[in-house]
């Protein structure tokens, strides 16, 4: 009887995933902005440099579907299923999960039997997404310890609130919200969490009605937040605002470090370009500051700079 591994592509730490074989294909969203009925689709390119079909698309699986946007999608299982606290090394890493961020709709595409021809096996409708989970616009896709995090833009009337919610990794039923006690938190974007810390991170962007027909530019303007909550208790902690358009959102994967990199990025009389900015926790408050990694046009730091070296939070 053969012994149940887990899934080689799980590691225990970045470490031993950087020291692991490169990736041979890769899987990116293609979008069709010509509204004449043709649906978009998940292309497969071959990244292998010794192959000859390196560099040029060797697969394409069209949507069941016209005008979904596809935007983020991602793996229903990565080595977070190795997380002490909800082990589950049975997975595979084997499932996209493709979200439509105009649609709502969800599909979901094996990879295994071709990796070049990924197969739709299950479509998640968007009647079925307000249903459950009173969002919608699914926008990130993170695999987790005990599920899937999506992050929705809004409500399915085009308004707020967003959120995220969790999905199933094996049967793919979306098993309803995330957050428990949201505050006054009312726009979404990306999220991630910091496992050590039983945290996740959530970047702001705008409802579906703000962002369907492009930028706002009065909600660049205007600056949005990024806010933090316990992972596992699902509970607001606190918002940090930023004073600009809050985007991606990173942890760090060195286990105890405490720390995250907020990607911003805006067009505005006062900040200009983009930059990274580091946030914080020492358990006790939260905080965020600027990194210099290249300089802005305006030429001025974010003020709580000095705090964050201050209080430990600089990452290394």
């Amino acid at each position: 009887m053969p012994l149940l591994k887990p899934d080689p592509t799980f590691y225990p730490s970045p470490t031993m995933a950087l020291q692991s074989p490169p990736e041979k294909l890769a899987y990116l969203a293609l979008i069709n902005p010509l509204k004449e009925g043709r649906a978009d689709a998940i292309g497969v390119v071959d990244v292998d440099p010794d192959s000859k079909s390196y560099g040029r698309l060797v697969g394409q699986t069209d949507m069941s579907h016209a005008g979904d946007e596809l935007h983020h999608f991602g793996w229903n299982a990565c080595s977070s299923c190795l997380c002490p606290y909800a082990p589950h090394p049975h997975m595979q890493r084997r499932y996209l999960i493709v979200p439509g961020i105009n649609s709502s709709r969800i599909h979901i595409l094996d990879t295994k039997p071709d990796p070049r021809q990924p197969k739709i096996v299950k479509v998640i409708e968007p009647e079925t997404v307000a249903q459950r989970t009173g969002y919608a616009a699914p926008h990130t896709v993170h695999c987790g310890p005990d599920g899937v995090f999506l992050s929705a833009l809004g409500a399915p009337d085009g308004n707020g609130p967003g959120g995220t919610f969790i999905m199933d990794p094996e049967t793919f039923d979306i098993r309803g919200r995330w957050e428990i006690d949201r505050g006054p938190q009312e726009l979404a974007y990306d999220i991630w969490w910091h496992l050590g810390l039983d945290t996740m991170v959530t970047s702001t962007w705008g409802t579906p009605s703000m962002v369907k027909d492009g930028v706002n530019p009065e909600l660049l303007l205007a600056g949005k937040y990024g806010h933090t909550g316990p992972a596992r208790r699902r509970r607001r902690v606190v918002g940090l605002v930023l004073l600009r358009l809050n985007t991606r959102a990173r942890s760090s994967w060195n286990g105890p470090r405490c720390w995250c990199l907020a990607g911003t990025t805006e067009s505005t009389p006062v900040w200009g370009g983009c930059s990274p900015w580091h946030w914080g926790c020492n358990r006790v408050t939260c905080g965020a500051c600027w990194v210099p990694c290249r300089p802005l046009r305006s030429g001025t730091p974010w003020p709580l700079e000095s705090s964050c070296l201050r209080r430990g939070w600089q990452g290394s």
